[in-house]
């Protein structure tokens, strides 16, 4: 039955559900939020599964049916609202959908190895220690790729003017300064001056004021994040 109403957002607080809500806000698309009680394993309910099979959040109900996968919704958006993407004959729009599809193919599982090596290993703690510090190195390396790449196409990366990289980015930089908790040393924002720029600029947009108010961000959620309140849930 087609949709009659907003869009509807399944999410979680500080879930990847941020990164569309950011996206939302930025088209001024109206939206329902409906919340994924994580805690109650709601991502694996039966009525959950039958729009997203693979159990993750977000999903973003539409008139053409749900959508899973972040990296997925945030061009469906983009294409289908003629914004924060360059246009299919762009120029640029090339370099846009490489480093989208980096940002979801590559950092964002390299992010869930780092906060869930369990998932990988098994639960032995040495194991998972392991695996935990040679993923952290591995995503330092990734942000020196996307340092660059910021340097030398700016306007992609801008938080000033952002595109759906950056709101899937900012997210990420948030993740990493806070989980997995008491684990985080490795990580220093200003070691990539071109990305925290773009985190201190997307801080000023009324799209992170409003995630601010809905989940508990914090005043500074990207460049000196703080846990979201109320907790439900953990970044994914």
């Amino acid at each position: 039955m087609p949709m009659t109403e907003p869009y509807r957002l399944h999410y979680a607080p500080d879930n990847a559900s941020l990164v569309i809500r950011l996206a939302l806000e930025e088209l001024h698309q109206p939206y329902r939020a409906i919340l994924v009680d994580r805690a109650a394993r709601g991502q694996y309910s039966p009525g959950y599964l039958a729009i997203n099979p693979a159990g993750l959040i977000p999903t973003l109900e539409t008139p053409d049916g749900p959508i899973f996968e972040t990296g997925a919704i945030l061009l469906w958006l983009a294409d289908r609202h003629g914004a924060l993407a360059p246009a299919a004959d762009a120029p640029e729009r090339g370099a846009m959908l490489k480093w989208l599809f980096f940002l979801s193919n590559t950092l964002h599982p390299a992010l869930r190895m780092t906060f869930y090596p369990e998932r990988y290993t098994g639960p032995g703690p040495a194991e998972c220690a392991r695996l935990r510090s040679h993923m952290q190195g591995e995503i330092a390396r990734l942000l020196d790729m996307l340092e660059s790449a910021a340097t030398t196409s700016p306007s992609l990366f801008s938080g000033a003017a952002p595109t759906i990289l950056g709101l899937y980015l900012g997210p990420m930089l948030r993740w990493m300064a806070l989980y997995p908790q008491r684990a985080t040393d490795w990580f220093s924002l200003g070691r990539w001056p071109h990305l925290q720029a773009m985190a201190t600029a997307l801080e000023t947009r009324p799209s992170v004021a409003a995630a601010i108010r809905a989940e508990g961000l914090g005043p500074t959620p990207l460049t000196a994040p703080q846990p979201a309140d109320p907790p439900e849930g953990s970044a994914v």
